[in-house]
C-alpha cells in the first residue's frame, strides 16, 4: 500500500493533523505514521493512572479507508489487552468509530476517546464477553486479570531484551 490509497486533500489534512499531534500530543498518547502509507496511523497509549492498565503502554493502529473522513477509521490494539470493548483480535468497539462517527472529528478526538475507554469501559457493549461479564460481576477479578496481562507482556519484553543482550555479548 502507498499514499496513493488516499486522495491528495486527505493526505494534506492528515499531514496537518499529524503535525498538530506531534507538536501538542494528547496526554499519554504518542502518534506515528508510516511515511510510505499514511492510511495507517500508529499510537502508543499509556495506561491511565488509577486503572488496571496504569503500568502498561499499548500500541494501537488506525486504518483509514480511501474515503476517509467520510468513513471512520478502523481501530485495533496491537498490544494484547484484556478489556470489554476490545476483542481478542484487538478490534476496538467504541461508538466514535461506528454509529457516532462524524467526518469533522479528527484523529486527536478518536485517540482521546480510545484512551478514555481504558478509564471507563462499557461492558454493556462488550466485544470481549469474558471481560465484560467479569467487569460487571467482580471488578477486582477483572482488574487482576487486566494487570496480569500487562505483567505477562512486560516479562516477555524483559526476557527478549535480556536474551538478545546475552546473545549480542557472547
Amino acid at each position: 500500500a502507498t499514499n496513493e490509497n488516499l486522495p491528495p486533500n486527505v493526505i494534506k489534512q492528515l499531514a496537518k493533523e499529524l503535525k498538530n499531534l506531534d507538536e501538542t500530543p494528547p496526554e499519554g498518547i504518542k502518534v506515528g505514521v508510516n511515511d510510505d502509507d499514511f492510511s495507517i496511523i500508529y499510537a502508543d497509549i499509556e495506561g491511565p493512572a488509577g486503572t488496571p492498565y496504569e503500568s502498561g503502554v499499548f500500541r494501537m493502529k488506525l486504518i483509514l479507508s480511501h474515503d476517509f473522513p467520510q468513513s471512520p477509521p478502523r481501530g485495533y490494539f496491537l498490544t494484547k489487552i484484556f478489556h470489554p470493548n476490545i476483542a481478542t483480535n484487538g478490534e476496538i468497539c467504541v461508538n466514535t468509530l461506528k454509529k457516532d462517527w462524524n467526518p469533522s472529528l479528527g484523529l486527536r478526538h478518536v485517540l482521546i476517546v480510545v484512551r478514555c475507554l481504558l478509564i471507563e469501559p462499557f461492558p454493556e457493549s462488550a466485544l470481549n464477553e469474558q471481560a465484560g461479564k467479569m467487569l460487571l460481576e467482580n471488578y477486582e477479578e477483572y482488574a487482576r486479570h487486566a494487570r496480569y496481562t500487562i505483567s505477562s507482556i512486560i516479562c516477555f519484553i524483559y526476557i527478549c531484551i535480556h536474551s538478545r543482550y546475552q546473545f549480542l555479548h557472547c
